[in-house]
């Protein structure tokens, strides 16, 4: 028999189970955690070249508020909103021909948005930009500091100037566009004592920004003198000598072109004009040269000619076309085989790489080549008041190669310079043996940097 008790009971209760740990959340919760997403999404204000980040409004009236207050225009100025299409709902775009979506009030606000994670919005006005932040007031002018130079008189005497520096309105730190005046520099200073006249003069330039000129940089005697050395021109170093059959007196006329000019000459030359020089000798068999002019006795004329700068390109003058690279350890054997093949005796060769040794052993890598007489004379044209007479001109130009230079070079190694006809190259003559002959050997070497 069934007994039913009033006494209360959870018989009746529904037991909690794992579907209602699955139920949905209240109405409530989910209108706040959309709006919460919602709240995430950005908004762009453009004005101009200006641009700035906002979280989204929710209503068009939140937006335009924002907008002016970035903007803050006048009450009479004319101000719209408009959305490129190209950020709008994809519905809303389709629904226009033009690139925007001009904003004029809520429902035209919540279709360019809808469905968008971000906005960006065009303002248009004829107000000024919002102005910048103001920049900070400018330091205070330099008027007055102190100075010290340290100088060399002579090589081991040194001096120190200690002076203080003024100006009545300028300011010593900054130029007129604020350019700070500072950093070191590398020029001449000029200090002028001439009876009342005292006054110190400084022309220079900065040097870059280097941390290697900092702390021990110094200027003295020997680094100038490593600068003269460093910066001298290029310059052709040349040697001209006569091998006469009996005793011979001629003028030797030495004519440079325009893009020449001569440099020291020994013995002395005598100038004849512009680019142009001559020497008065006699010259006696065995290569003997007397010069009237200084009475000194040499068996080879020495002169420089110096390119003008402006013509000295080192890739253009020795290049794989027309010139040949290889290593300092080969160039010299192969330079003797070439001076051999050329006619140059056992001593005029010996001679020629003395001579330049020291500055064929600067480079790990050289690259060459010699030029033909008739491009030689278009730069330095040789006369002598003697006929017949036979010329050999050897004009070496060269210059050092870096390993990764050595490459573009080849096609023109050592074993295609053993190969060409340094005879035909050079215009060699075989007269130029024919010791009954008045003959002019002239060796000259440029290096190209």
């Amino acid at each position: 028999m069934l007994q039913f008790s009033p006494a209360p009971s959870n018989a009746g209760l529904p037991t909690p189970s794992i579907w209602d740990k699955l139920k949905g959340k209240g109405k409530d919760v989910e209108m706040r955690d959309r709006q919460a997403l919602a709240r995430q999404r950005l908004l762009t204000l453009a004005f101009g070249d200006m641009e700035t980040l906002r979280l989204l409004p929710n209503t068009f009236a939140e937006l335009e508020a924002a907008a002016r207050d970035w903007t803050k225009p006048p009450p009479d100025a004319p101000f719209t909103l408009r959305v490129p299409v190209e950020f709008a709902s994809i519905h809303a775009a389709r629904l226009v021909a033009g690139p925007y979506i001009y904003l004029t009030g809520e429902d035209s606000y919540q279709i360019a948005l809808m469905g968008v994670q971000g906005l960006r919005v065009e303002i248009v006005s004829d107000v000024p930009p919002p102005p910048n932040e103001p920049p900070p007031p400018p330091p205070p002018p330099v008027l007055e500091m102190p100075g010290t130079f340290n100088l060399e008189l002579t090589q081991g005497q040194h001096v120190a100037l200690d002076v203080n520096i003024n100006s009545d309105e300028l300011d010593m730190a900054r130029m007129e566009d604020g350019t700070m005046v500072d950093g070191m520099f590398w020029g001449k200073l000029d200090i002028v004592h001439t009876g009342d006249d005292h006054h110190l003069e400084f022309t220079g330039t900065r040097l870059p920004d280097n941390d290697n000129y900092k702390g021990g940089f110094k200027v003295d005697s020997r680094v100038m003198t490593k600068l003269a050395v460093a910066t001298k021109p290029v310059t052709a170093k040349c040697h001209l000598t006569i091998l006469a059959p009996s005793v011979q007196y001629c003028d030797v006329i030495l004519s440079f072109s325009a893009l020449w000019q001569p440099g020291v000459t020994w013995p002395p030359a005598e100038k004849v004009e512009d680019n142009k020089v001559k020497y008065f000798l006699r010259a006696n068999p065995g290569g003997a040269l007397e010069h009237f002019e200084t009475e000194i006795v040499t068996t080879a004329i020495y002169y420089e000619a110096i390119p003008d700068p402006g013509m000295v390109d080192p890739n253009e003058y020795i290049a794989p076309r027309n010139g040949f690279a290889m290593s300092f350890r080969d160039f010299i054997p192969h330079l003797q085989d070439v001076l051999d093949q050329l006619g140059l005796s056992l001593h005029a060769r010996s001679n020629f790489i003395n001579n330049n040794i020291h500055a064929f052993s600067q480079h790990k890598n050289i690259a060459y080549r010699f030029l033909s007489q008739s491009r030689i004379a278009s730069a330095i044209d040789i006369a002598v008041t003697f006929e017949p007479c036979v010329f050999t001109r050897l004009f070496l130009i060269f210059r050092g190669l870096t390993d990764d230079e050595v490459g573009a070079f080849a096609g023109a190694t050592e074993k295609e310079a053993n190969a060409v006809n340094w005879r035909e190259i050079v215009d060699w003559q075989e007269d130029s043996k024919d010791p009954t002959l008045f003959r002019i050997l002239e060796t000259s070497v440029l290096e190209v940097t």
